[in-house]
């Protein structure tokens, strides 16, 4: 689903997946001659006698339409979600420099601008029963991204906006807020089009267009941090949200979604909802695995902004260095993506996971590498190290979700895409936030702060203990996706049903 990377026309991943594509039948059968319902339509031909009542033919030109324009549609809101990481460089930057603010302040906006993120299930539930017209979600995608306009428009084009930290404050949220809309939107939109034409994976591809759009925000804003003034940053941003609200705008005919439901108002649908989540996130298959992932995240300390303060300084490395770094750990991510969709989703999950978690431990360690200065002593530079492996830790955190975004999206239950996928989502987020505070408090615990930094080694030291403990409860994963058997039977099925049409002659 990555329309900058993968050509609409032949989609990738529609050949490269073993799990077949199944199209629903548009054939109706409305009787069949008696003498022909005990025998095997397989084996034996239809009597003359048997005939097709007003018989329904349709081809697929129109679903298919539906899909590459999903498939576009999505594949941007993707990218421009990566692309995010371009004026949040500049935001914090301008934070950092120009408003002076100590490492726990800038943490702390850092992470209370993700309130918004909390309350996706809300949005998804909301999707779910209320439809805007016949398209259902995009209207929604729209929303997200008008928001996000208004919120980075006012950012660019009123000064005293960005000066003073309530009112900074308030248009972060607002960006998040319409972010979060979005994001919920494409998520449910991925995760209907994937049990509808029964791919599994779609996500990889997501992570695939987030990670491009990563890339190249993080290489821009790096370059042109110090060419050009944070509030220019902020307007090219908003500008691109605004291309991104004209194609969504067009998309919204070319997409063929369900009908509105009729006859129950907007208060049973979300009855009907909220009790289909409440009933998926109680089956172990769904709750041990959502478990695991929260947790491992939730308990490990967040010190990226006391990091980003000490690379700033006291090694006095340019941003550009940084967003450089970034850059290529969103290389990496992509590399990750690739594989995994390739070869690694072959491996059982517990033995993957468990990998990923581990290697994610020990690579937490790298910055204590560079706060020690041990890279020094083998002759290499900071700005080397920094390049290299700066952005490691972050790059296995973001593709430690992706096998649980696969697995969770199997096993969603069909008619709850938005309120299933928001409700992970948000989860995922609460358990980030919880995080990020934790690792406030463990900074204004040691007493890490602007000037001085001599107790963050601890701290690091913290997060690569944290980030073991998960390993001891790594049971709770399943060894494969437990959806797999009841999708080969649906597909079994399917495919032994057009046989039984396909012997049908008129």
């Amino acid at each position: 689903m990555i329309y900058p990377v993968i050509s609409t026309r032949t989609p990738i991943f529609l050949t490269n997946l073993k799990t077949p594509r199944i199209h629903e039948s548009c054939i109706k059968l409305r009787s069949i001659s008696r003498s022909s319902q005990h025998q095997n339509p397989i084996e034996n031909d239809i009597k003359p006698k048997t005939q097709f009542i007003n018989p329904v033919l349709m081809t697929n030109t129109k679903s298919h339409y539906g899909f590459q324009a999903m498939l576009s549609l999505c594949g941007l809101g993707y990218w421009v979600q990566g692309f995010r990481c371009f004026p949040w460089l500049a935001l914090n930057f301008h934070m950092a420099h120009n408003l002076n603010f100590n490492p726990s302040t800038l943490q702390l906006v850092q992470n209370s601008a993700n309130f918004p993120m909390v309350a996706k299930p809300l949005y998804g539930i909301l999707s779910d029963a209320f439809y805007i017209a016949s398209p259902h979600r995009i209207p929604y995608i729209c929303i997200g991204v008008l928001l996000q306009i208004l919120s980075w428009g006012q950012l660019a084009l009123i000064p005293v906006t960005g000066q003073t930290l309530p009112s900074l404050m308030a248009c972060v949220l607002l960006s998040n807020f319409g972010a979060s809309i979005e994001e919920v939107s494409k998520d449910a939109l991925v995760t209907e089009h994937g049990q509808k034409h029964r791919i599994k994976g779609l996500q990889s591809y997501s992570l695939m267009a987030l990670a491009v759009g990563g890339i190249l925000g993080n290489f821009l804003g790096g370059y042109f941090s110090h060419k050009l003034q944070p509030r220019t940053m902020f307007l090219i941003f908003s500008a691109l949200l605004s291309f991104q609200l004209a194609i969504s705008s067009s998309e919204c005919l070319g997409l063929s979604h369900r009908q509105t439901p009729t006859g129950k108002s907007i208060t049973d649908n979300i009855r009907k909802h909220l009790s289909g989540l409440m009933i998926a996130i109680s089956e172990d298959t769904i709750s041990k695995p959502l478990t695991w992932i929260l947790t491992s995240i939730a308990m490990v300390p967040i010190l990226s902004g006391s990091t980003f303060c000490y690379q700033i300084q006291c090694l006095n490395l340019d941003l550009s260095v940084i967003g450089m770094s970034k850059v290529i750990g969103q290389l990496m991510l992509l590399s990750l993506t690739l594989i995994y969709d390739h070869h690694w989703k072959q491996i059982p999950m517990r033995k993957l996971v468990g990998g990923i978690q581990f290697v994610y431990a020990f690579s937490l360690l790298l910055d204590l590498i560079l706060v020690r200065q041990i890279n020094a002593g083998i002759h290499i530079s900071n700005e080397v190290f920094t390049l290299c492996f700066s952005g490691l830790a972050e790059t296995l955190a973001q593709f430690k979700i992706l096998p649980f975004m696969v697995l969770l999206a199997t096993l969603c239950p069909q008619g709850c895409e938005g309120s299933f996928t928001s409700f992970v989502a948000s989860t995922v987020c609460l358990s980030s936030l919880v995080g990020g505070f934790w690792g406030v408090g463990l900074a204004a615990l040691l007493g890490i702060k602007g000037g001085d930094y001599t107790s963050l080694p601890v701290g690091l030291l913290i997060q690569f203990v944290a980030a073991l403990l998960p390993l001891g409860w790594i049971y709770q994963l399943p060894m494969s996706c437990p959806a797999e058997k009841e999708m080969k039977k649906c597909i079994d099925e399917t495919q032994v049903f057009e046989r039984v049409v396909g012997s049908v002659r008129i």
